[in-house]
């Protein structure tokens, strides 16, 4: 069965949360572990997921059961595991059958890919022009991408922020070695950088939004100028794609009209769960954010126009030697569209 293909726009990431700060802990049983019985007297199918926090479709379908709806159809339901965050740490516990679905960008999950995955990508999100580039405090100075010759700059090692540098760099002919790399962990970076311990910060909208709502920091060059390739991707663990295709399939056609709407109506899915306190979005982040996702795009199948991007981010990664050789992203996808 052949699913719709959706129309491509500048995405935002559509399953990523605001308030995403904390690294994932996963640990779990196997999804074979559950008792209870689904549809035709089948047993019922354990997807975990991280949790999503107060923001994104993940969280509006946690809170009004439509998620729940769409996998008891299939025979499945959710086990909420640990919490939204970096990449790197779900590939490990997709690795360790501790974690069955997870978000990341194509940057870091190049670098889990160079390593022994578990897992395989299924959605894309096209590259947030928008929502993610080189990130300056207001009255810094530092105007162009040129500027930052000489400074330092806050990435995370292998992941999106250090990918948008080096390609702001690289396309405006600078040498990586003109501008020094201080790796940070994401939700350790904005004592940093508001301290002025680093005079500027590669990031992606998760954190940007808070910055740039504060009325103190601009993107000095945004993924538009960047010309970023930093798809965000859904991937889910080889073995339960194996098994249950029929869960991915109908988990993708869940996230792909839930990112429709989300776009369509952004507001309605941010402080999902609630509007005060440290996970909620509010003042004028809260505007940056809604513009954000309103130029987003949606959840989608992968596409040859994906792949290819793909490739080009895997030896852009080579050629700038985060990774040994040329990670093979192809060998690591799966058709949505065909698996049932």
């Amino acid at each position: 069965m052949r699913l719709p293909r959706s129309p491509r726009t500048a995405a935002t990431t559509a399953l990523l949360t605001v308030s995403a700060l904390v690294a994932l802990t996963a640990c779990g049983t196997s999804e074979a572990d559950s008792a209870q019985d689904g549809p035709g007297g089948r047993a019922t199918v354990t997807v975990r997921i991280p949790d999503p926090g107060n923001s994104g479709v993940l969280a509006r379908g946690k809170k009004d059961g439509s998620l729940d709806k769409a996998l008891a159809k299939v025979g499945a339901e959710v086990k909420w595991t640990g919490s939204a965050g970096p990449f790197a740490p779900a590939a490990q516990a997709m690795n360790a059958d501790q974690l069955d679905i997870a978000t990341g960008s194509i940057t870091s999950g190049i670098t889990s890919l160079a390593q022994r995955p578990g897992f395989k990508f299924f959605t894309a999100v096209d590259p947030d022009a928008a929502g993610e580039g080189i990130l300056v405090r207001d009255g810094s100075g530092i105007r162009s991408v040129a500027d930052l010759v000489g400074k330092k700059v806050a990435v995370n090692q292998g992941g999106t922020g250090e990918y948008l540098l080096l390609k702001a760099l690289a396309k405006a002919g600078i040498p990586a070695d003109r501008v020094t790399r201080v790796y940070l962990r994401p939700d350790q970076t904005a004592a940093v950088f508001n301290a002025g311990k680093v005079d500027a910060w590669a990031v992606w909208a998760t954190y940007a939004v808070a910055e740039i709502g504060s009325g103190k920091a601009h993107f000095a060059s945004d993924g538009a100028a960047i010309g970023s390739d930093n798809y965000s991707l859904n991937a889910v663990r080889t073995d339960f794609a194996e098994q249950h295709p029929e869960v991915v399939e109908a988990l993708y056609r869940y996230l792909h009209d839930a990112s429709a709407e989300e776009k369509r109506n952004p507001a309605a899915y941010l402080n999902v769960f609630t509007d005060v306190g440290p996970t909620a979005v509010t003042g004028r982040a809260k505007e940056v954010q809604t513009e954000f996702t309103a130029q987003g795009g949606t959840v989608d199948p992968i596409g040859p126009e994906d792949i290819t991007r793909f490739k080009a981010v895997a030896a852009f990664y080579a050629e700038q030697k985060v990774t040994r050789t040329e990670v093979d992203v192809a060998a690591h996808l799966l058709d949505v569209e065909t698996l049932t």
